[in-house]
């Protein structure tokens, strides 16, 4: 007859238990992973499946009760550290989402907008188009593996039951979080500034021909040229959103070096 002790039942339960909330963390927040469309039931099977093949190459466990305060304490900084791994990988998309928004509102489409899922919201179409563009590419380039390389080697850097976490790495996440408005507005400067001359040449002709009836002319000239530009466009944004994948992955790098406290 098989038995299990209460001391091996608490040595499988702190072999997989931390890691896990952490890796169900990452999970709840990181791209791809984290959208309404993955359902509740297969991201906890899938970071359970994770943890298991983890477990055996992370350093070993500290020596703590899971269901004392020392141990709630583990699971509080294992969640933390989940999550602002997340954060630091959904900020690349924010950030597209936001090229989108802000090429939309100057072609005159920030009224087409509809709920979406993945954003917890309303968003504009050409918003999600851009979204879903660098959502594919970023699986074709195996994105995705990646990210779960890079939450493994956290185990390495960032061990259980660290002491504490250093506010640097907070405050390089929070630095990382200017992205979403620099490197969204970089992305649509040339159909922004495009749709402004025009607009302001719009502007001059009404003035100067009052009789013109720029309403009726202005939408349909930004909204052909918006679409145009953003056709030439498209075969470059490969390469803008696989630099932006790079930086990414190497912001999430550097972000786990800055939390683990100096040796």
């Amino acid at each position: 007859m098989l038995e299990i002790t209460y001391a091996q039942l608490n040595d499988w339960l702190t072999a997989f238990f931390w890691p896990f909330v952490r890796i169900l963390a990452f999970i709840g927040v990181a791209p791809v992973f984290s959208d309404n469309a993955f359902s509740r039931p297969a991201k906890i099977g899938l970071a359970m499946v994770l943890t298991v093949v983890i477990a055996p190459i992370i350093p070993p466990m500290p020596d703590v009760p899971p269901t004392s305060w020392a141990g709630l304490m583990i699971v509080v900084q294992q969640f933390i550290i989940g999550a602002a791994l997340g954060v630091v990988m959904s900020v690349v998309f924010a950030a597209i989402r936001a090229s989108g928004e802000f090429i939309g509102l100057q072609m005159g489409l920030a009224f087409a907008t509809f709920f979406s899922s993945s954003a917890g919201g309303s968003t504009t179409v050409l918003s999600r188009i851009l979204y879903t563009f660098s959502m594919l590419l970023f699986l074709a380039l195996d994105g995705h593996l990646v990210m779960i390389r890079l939450l493994a080697e956290t185990f390495i850097r960032l061990p259980v039951g660290l002491e504490g976490l250093e506010a640097e790495g907070f405050m390089a996440i929070a630095r990382w979080g200017s992205i979403i408005f620099s490197a969204g507005f970089l992305l649509g400067m040339p159909v922004i500034t495009s749709l402004l001359i025009i607009n302001l040449s719009m502007g001059i002709l009404n003035r100067a021909s009052p009789q013109f009836s720029i309403f009726s002319v202005g939408f349909p000239i930004t909204l052909l040229t918006g679409v145009t530009l953003i056709t030439f466009m498209t075969p470059e944004l490969g390469n803008i959103f696989r630099r932006l994948f790079e930086m990414t992955f190497e912001q999430m790098v550097s972000v786990t070096e800055l939390l683990a406290p100096p040796p």
